[in-house]
């Protein structure tokens, strides 16, 4: 029998290491590398165990059990794949204040709603701050149970008194296993944590979401294997100036995982947002420059938005470039081929302002030929039609590249009664019937158009 040999291994990503360090050169997380018994080698095989239930032919599993149930909330549904499977669990994570609370207490409530229980833990409010908030939206529901615990034991408790079929523990930072080591939310506990509840999930086939932080960098808070350990994880986004929510899909065992959800946050609760697409747009009575449609892709889902831009003529030498809801660096890019490839120079010496409406997110590169056209309408003060649209990628050689899903994002502008689109010469997909389609391969072309069209001439 070979010298039991200890080793150091990470407790956030698992990483080993030979020797002890204060911070996981892996993850680069501080203070998360632990000593680990090693186990003796010995040159014997191990010996087989007889188990508890014998492997089934995959066609004899019963894929029912697994069958999805509807939680009543269509946008959250999409996003989770039909809805929530039994003994499945969900990791959702958003910053302070987003509306994570608020949007389990209605899906709770829908739950309900449909002759099944629910429990809902609280572990960071009290019992009655949970129900004045349900009173407030209209969450109360006699299905619905609710306590207030930090100790995992006691919440396995309520789980045998109550029997419910869905289970929400907000948060699972403040939930404490007595017997692991580590302060409460530290890696340790959470992993301890979330390992008992997955367990509770798939031995009792109970649905258990779980309500976790995030950092100041926007991720899930707690040891990363916790994404591992769960079987969905959501991401609850929307911006403090802004009624727009999006839960957005990070990982689904069970569906598609670029999947979003649109809801809006209003005094009486949230609700959900089957077309978000009016809300990105700018409801005018004329044609005004400087603003251009685009259509972009959020998961699966093709959102109508619109880009606005702003030049002012300036004496300084490196005039300002301010961006809202738009990637700076594309944008920087696109003024910078405007200059070279499209005989655009007054930008060099004008501040130039872009900004989404809404409080739409942009980051796409579909978005480069909206961005152009834009900034050229405001500097060339020629309005774009309120009915085109505009969909491309910019090379820095001038080029318009094709990019994906262009017959979906056409679909989608022509049920909101688009009548025009300027589009990649290089699309090679089967487009919708009823649009005037403009093909443009570079960027000098798109500028150019009105030459070619004097009578619908997009400017």
């Amino acid at each position: 029998m070979a010298k039991p040999k200890s080793s150091f291994r990470c407790t956030g990503c698992g990483h080993q290491v030979p020797k002890w360090v204060g911070r996981c050169p892996e993850c680069g997380e501080w203070g998360t590398v632990a000593e680990v018994a090693g186990v003796a080698t010995s040159s014997r095989s191990t010996a087989s165990v007889a188990p508890t239930s014998p492997a089934l032919r995959i066609t004899e599993v019963d894929a029912q059990a697994t069958a999805a149930v509807p939680t009543g909330i269509g946008e959250l549904d999409r996003v989770l794949g039909r809805g929530v499977v039994p003994g499945s669990v969900i990791l959702l994570a958003g910053e302070p204040g987003v509306g994570k609370s608020t949007l389990l207490l209605e899906t709770v409530k829908h739950w309900a709603e449909r002759d099944r229980t629910a429990l809902y833990i609280t572990g960071e409010e009290s019992a009655g701050q949970v129900r004045m908030r349900a009173e407030r939206t209209g969450a109360v529901h006699p299905n619905v149970f609710l306590a207030a615990e930090t100790d995992l034991a006691t919440i396995l408790g309520h789980v045998d008194s109550v029997a419910p079929s869905l289970m929400i523990v907000d948060s699972v930072q403040t939930v404490v296993a007595t017997g692991a080591d580590g302060v409460t939310g530290g890696v340790t506990q959470i992993r301890a944590v979330t390992t008992a509840l997955v367990s509770l999930a798939k031995n009792r086939g109970v649905a258990v979401i779980l309500v976790g932080h995030v950092t100041k960098e926007g991720t899930v808070a707690g040891p990363r294997s916790l994404e591992h350990l769960v079987d969905v994880v959501l991401a609850f986004e929307g911006d403090k100036h802004s009624t727009l929510r999006m839960v957005r899909g990070v990982k689904n065992r069970f569906g598609a995982a670029d999947e979003v959800g649109c809801f809006e946050q209003r005094d009486d609760g949230i609700h959900q947002v089957p077309d978000p697409s009016g809300i990105f747009l700018h409801q005018r009575d004329s044609d005004v420059s400087g603003s251009a449609t685009l259509v972009t892709m959020d998961g699966k889902r093709a959102l109508v938005g619109e880009v606005q831009a702003l030049a002012n003529g300036t004496e300084m030498n490196n005039p300002r470039r301010a961006v809202s809801g738009l990637d700076m660096n594309r944008v920087s890019m696109v003024l910078a081929v405007l200059q070279a490839r499209a005989g655009l120079t007054p930008i060099a010496k004008s501040e130039v302002y872009l900004s989404t409406v809404g409080g739409m997110r942009v980051t796409e590169p579909a978005a480069d030929l909206a961005i152009a056209l834009s900034v050229y309408s405001t500097v060339k003060n020629k309005p774009i039609p309120q009915s085109t649209v505009v969909i491309g990628e910019v090379g820095l050689g001038g080029e318009v590249r094709r990019v994906s899903a262009v017959a979906r994002r056409l679909a989608e502008a022509k049920r909101l009664g688009f009548r025009e689109a300027i589009i990649p010469a290089a699309t090679d997909e089967e487009l919708p019937k009823g649009l005037r389609i403009l093909r443009v391969g570079t960027l000098a072309d798109a500028v150019a158009l009105r030459a070619a069209h004097p009578a619908d001439a997009p400017f």
